[in-house]
């Protein structure tokens, strides 16, 4: 009987090692699955976006128009307080200077919730007829050290600020109303902001894998429901 059961367990043990040895990714293997999904158009790293602002006197108007347009209307609008950091990396490549900008946000009314690293990509070119900016756009979660490894890394920040405000859901698009601070010298974020300006930004935006284009004429539709309150536009960050 002990004989038994010492052969049982070497069996068990050896049945766990190879359910292990199974479920092991090897980087290859994690670089290809990746490739894979990539290819597959199945990774949502384009974002759509329109943006526009309306003054603070008619946001309650805006905000009650978006609770009869919206999906989330029994529930009401989400409300958010984020603080956002803004860094960039500075590489060169062959003699050419490039800049990677990088984002990490962080709620401040939801201290559990993870930190999110995001990078956005150049505006698209593309068709110039297109209703929305296109852009590249991918996040990850990630822990409060974030911060630190990318000044480690060589990151410099170059502004942060605070928004504050409502979001909304239609469909896949999610519209955004908020108040934007730019943050001063406190010791926490919050502290000592400063107002921007006297209006809220307006953002409509869906993230989505590449070659869903359709989307931007579905964006282009419900923007028209917003006017007159706010209109929302491509903004070509180039010219500004």
């Amino acid at each position: 009987m002990h004989d038994g059961g010492k052969a049982t367990r070497v069996i068990g043990i050896r049945s766990a090692e190879q359910v292990l040895t199974k479920n092991m990714t090897t980087p290859d293997s994690a670089k290809d699955s990746l490739t894979s999904a990539l290819n597959s158009n199945i990774i949502p790293n384009r974002e759509y976006l329109l943006q526009g602002s309306v003054v603070d006197q008619y946001v309650e108007v805006l905000l009650h128009r978006l609770r009869g347009l919206c999906d989330n209307v029994d529930d009401g609008a989400e409300t958010f307080y984020d603080h956002e950091m803004c860094f960039s990396l500075c590489m060169n490549s062959s003699g050419n200077p490039l800049v990677f900008p990088l984002r990490v946000r962080r709620a401040l009314d939801a201290q559990d919730a993870p930190y999110q690293l995001r990078y956005i990509g150049q505006q698209e070119l593309g068709d110039k007829n297109r209703p929305t900016i296109v852009r590249s756009s991918i996040d990850v979660a990630c822990s409060a050290s974030i911060v630190e490894f990318l000044q480690e890394l060589g990151c410099r920040l170059d502004f942060e600020y605070t928004a504050r405000g409502y979001m909304f859901r239609k469909g896949r698009m999610k519209i955004t109303v908020s108040k934007i601070c730019k943050c001063g010298g406190g010791n926490k974020p919050g502290e000592n902001i400063e107002l921007i300006s006297q209006s809220y930004l307006v953002e409509l935006s869906v993230l989505a894998p590449s070659g869903y284009d359709a989307i931007a004429e579905d964006m282009r539709v419900f923007a028209e429901q917003l006017k007159p309150l706010v209109h929302l536009e491509k903004i070509d960050y180039k010219r500004l």
